[in-house]
């Protein structure tokens, strides 16, 4: 059963060494994510499962390493403590973040794996992978990785779209609310054009969460570089 949640968003520029001189424009962001993973240690679950956008769906277990070597720096990151299968699998680039993050509080409170999700994974396919998530153990531990709308101002990856800044507050809303119907609901189609990498996370949120009474807290929201990042906590 899901007992707490925690939303992160996932841009490597949350890691200090590939946003170099601007990385303290994040440190807000940051010390939220780490408030964030704070209430998952404070729950005591027997396991943590990790979610975040990916180009296909995928599996990682504990031990699986990832890298920022791609953004230019010399940063390798690994999944929690090593398997015992020495794993060669790779972390997408959100679950290095993910990852980073961890690291960074030191998690060491319950076995954990990792859960790629691809883009076009339809509504329906996200609500039966989080139901599957909530009932792999008595007590579970979800961290949510996935940006809003990259479309919120001229400089943006997406350039500006007048939608960006709704569709980022009713996320906003649905998190802070803990409003299960309204993660369900959104719409994917707009989710897509406004480059919200964080829509299907958000929906294996809202299959997971089914009928666990958390409340939710919006811990960080704001938009820079143009992109939406939100951080929230469900306990």
């Amino acid at each position: 059963m899901l007992v707490v949640a925690a939303v992160c968003p996932c841009p490597p520029l949350l890691v200090p060494e590939v946003a170099a001189g601007a990385a303290p424009e994040l440190d807000a962001a940051r010390d939220a994510c780490a408030d964030a993973l704070g209430v998952l240690a404070a729950a005591r679950p027997d396991r943590l499962v990790v979610v975040g956008p990916a180009g296909r769906d995928a599996s990682y277990p504990e031990g699986s390493g990832g890298s920022f070597r791609g953004f230019g720096v010399d940063v390798d990151v690994r999944l929690g403590r090593e398997g015992n299968g020495g794993t060669t699998a790779r972390l997408p680039a959100s679950l290095a973040v993910a990852a980073w993050l961890l690291d960074r509080t030191g998690w060491a409170d319950a076995p954990l794996e990792g859960l790629g999700v691809a883009e076009p994974t339809a509504v329906e396919r996200c609500t039966q992978v989080g139901r599957q998530v909530a009932g792999a153990a008595e007590r579970v531990a979800l961290l949510v990785m996935g940006d809003a709308s990259a479309c919120r101002t001229l400089k943006a990856p997406g350039y500006l779209d007048d939608r960006a800044a709704d569709f980022d507050a009713g996320v906003a809303r649905a998190l802070a609310d803990a409003d299960i119907e309204a993660l369900r609901t959104l719409d994917a189609g707009l989710a897509r054009e406004l480059r919200a990498s964080g829509r299907a996370p958000w929906q294996i949120l809202a299959g997971a969460a089914e009928g666990a009474g958390l409340a939710g807290s919006l811990l960080y929201e704001d938009a820079p570089y143009g992109v939406g990042y939100l951080v929230a906590a469900w306990s």
